[in-house]
């Protein structure tokens, strides 16, 4: 660890989903482990709150759309009231940029390849995502140059840098939901089209190779997703509990953290469960940038499923992905049982 007085407030700004937001935590512990006395602000947005308030490195919780609502003047004050000398821009947005260089936080970072950043960023960072072979967590790293950390940890040290351990207790109207002497099995089919997503057919041949006497079955969802999942879980066996559009995020997290198993796409679930360090099962389609290779969980128990092959039929963003639906429910099943 370095004591340096020049890196004292920081903020980090991720303003997108869930998974990209966790995929972010590591750099939080990267800080925190090199500057102990370093405060870390994560500027995220209100949905994603819960999440980031799992983590022990952040210090505080920042809310951007607040501020991406206020009048540019009540921002600028706002952003001068954190006091940081560090504002780190992970993902991109040309209304904070602004709002960050007239609120005068001395060192600005973000990456080259937004034009907005030029002039209003003053420490420039190439970096190129969509070309990289580097995983999401790993290309995070490269925009902590600037505070003298230049090393680029492997996927399995990224894990220990999350520091998902603030986790919320899983209210008493719901610890009954799962059979405490089976384990529990988290089906979350559905990826409000951020990830090519494995069949429902498919989960149902996974469920029926599951045994109904060792797990508890659940499938999840958002309240949108429940309206297209409720026919469907119709036709699912009596031990299979419907819990689509039960919990807000904050509960969801702490029935996760509670599971042994959750198999998903690459969304936010996914990510929350390789956080929480339970049996975290991703499934990816064999196509850039959407693969593993970028997007895999990066907890010490998440695995993931893809096929090997080059794909060049379903590239197009919503197309109906047939090699994620190649995956078998045999090989998902070997990964829980």
């Amino acid at each position: 660890m370095v004591a340096n007085n020049n890196i004292k407030r920081i903020i980090i700004s991720r303003t997108d989903a869930i998974g990209d937001v966790i995929l972010t935590l590591p750099i939080c512990g990267i800080i925190k482990n090199k500057f102990p006395d370093a405060k870390i602000i994560y500027l995220g947005r209100t949905y994603t709150e819960s999440v980031i308030k799992c983590c022990e490195y952040v210090d505080e919780f920042f809310n951007a759309d607040i501020i991406l609502e206020m009048e540019e003047g009540d921002a600028i004050a706002e952003l001068k009231n954190k006091n940081a000398n560090y504002f780190i821009h992970v993902f991109p947005n040309k209304k904070l940029a602004s709002f960050a260089k007239k609120a005068g936080i001395k060192n600005r970072v973000g990456t080259t390849n937004r034009l907005f950043h030029w002039g209003k960023v003053n420490n420039l960072i190439w970096l190129s995502r969509k070309k990289s072979s580097l995983h999401e967590s790993q290309l995070n790293c490269k925009l902590l140059r600037p505070l003298g950390i230049k090393n680029i940890p492997a996927i399995e040290e990224l894990a220990e840098f999350t520091g998902f351990s603030k986790l919320p207790l899983l209210e008493k109207k719901y610890q009954s939901l799962a059979d405490q002497s089976k384990k529990t099995l988290v089906l979350h089919p559905k990826s409000s089209g951020s990830a090519r997503e494995w069949s429902l057919e498919n989960y149902k041949s996974l469920i029926d190779i599951i045994p109904a006497n060792r797990f508890n079955v659940f499938i999840s969802g958002t309240n949108k997703e429940r309206v297209s999942l409720t026919d469907w879980i119709k036709t699912l066996p009596s031990h299979v509990h419907d819990i689509t559009g039960k919990f807000d995020l904050e509960q969801f997290i702490a029935f996760i953290s509670r599971a042994d198993y959750l198999v998903a796409a690459s969304t936010g679930p996914l990510h929350i469960a390789s956080a929480c360090g339970i049996g975290a099962i991703g499934l990816y389609p064999p196509i850039k940038p959407m693969h593993p290779g970028r997007w895999k969980p990066i907890g010490q128990n998440a695995r993931y499923v893809c096929i090997d092959k080059s794909c060049h039929t379903c590239q197009k963003k919503n197309q109906n992905c047939t090699c994620i639906n190649e995956i078998s429910p045999a090989q998902v099943a070997a990964l829980i049982l």
